[in-house]
């Protein structure tokens, strides 16, 4: 048999998706810088924000051109931050996962359509404490979409995650106003949870809430002991959602078996 009908090894398959992840999280990085500016995000060419020095190939090289270049621009010496590796490294990550959960199917095309909307959300939030609309409305319409391609995911199951995710962030934030007379979460975490609601269906909802809710806690009272922050101090709940909705996405359904089981009785 010749060497091109040769089947090909599925540890080679594992590592040019990782790469294709590497890829895509080095776009996801020119994203989180744009959007939030209202800039294009396929023009003009990737440069320093600094010195606007524009990059060579050998500079775009995910992962890589960040230890060539020691972490700083060629041309201005300004650092380059860190969060363009971790970026690529988590977008390489998950789109592996995907890859290991669903194979070459719909179903990997549409929650890898969805994780780099969470991943860019994340890191939007994180820097300016905002839920960008031309990521989380967009995305509640692909998740209802997605609902008629998806074996395990029915329309009316996607369109109820998206008013059970919406509607309950938005009661708390109400109730919490009447009660604090302060704004609590913002409408950018309503809509990021009901486009979680579309693409993970209402089951998804209570466990991304209690998720959600308990890592933002323990990370919360965390950061007010270390850094010394009133009780008050705003931390944005976007990152705890999409952490939530990735634990539900691809360990959510054995969590739960799992937590159950220790009550059953046989």
């Amino acid at each position: 048999m010749h060497f091109w009908l040769q089947p090909v090894p599925y540890e080679l398959i594992t590592f040019f998706v990782f790469l294709a992840g590497l890829c895509v999280g080095s776009f996801l990085n020119v994203c989180i810088v744009r959007l939030p500016n209202g800039v294009s995000v396929v023009f003009p060419a990737s440069r320093c924000p600094k010195c606007g020095h524009s990059l060579s190939w050998w500079e775009n090289i995910p992962v890589v051109s960040f230890l060539l270049l020691k972490g700083r621009c060629k041309e201005c010496k300004a650092p380059i931050s860190i969060r363009y590796p971790i970026v690529e490294l988590i977008t390489g990550v998950i789109t592996l996962l995907l890859w290991k959960k669903f194979g070459p199917s719909t179903e990997f095309i549409v929650y890898f359509i969805f994780s780099c909307g969470l991943i860019v959300v994340t890191f939007i939030d994180l820097a300016h404490k905002i839920i960008p609309d031309v990521i989380s409305l967009p995305g509640i319409l692909l998740g209802v979409c997605s609902s008629f391609i998806l074996p395990s995911l029915s329309w009316l199951d996607s369109l109820v995650g998206v008013l059970v995710g919406g509607g309950i962030l938005y009661l708390v934030t109400w109730g919490y106003y009447l009660i604090t007379k302060r704004v609590g979460m913002g409408g950018g975490d309503i809509k990021l949870l009901a486009m979680i609601g579309a693409f993970l269906g209402w089951q998804a909802i209570p466990f991304v809430i209690f998720i959600s809710a308990l890592t933002g806690s323990v990370i919360g009272i965390l950061f007010i002991l270390i850094k010394g922050k009133g009780r008050n101090y705003q931390i944005p709940f976007g990152p705890f959602l999409a952490f939530a909705a990735f634990v539900q996405l691809f360990w959510g359904n054995e969590i739960i078996r799992h937590y159950t089981s220790l009550f059953s009785f046989h």
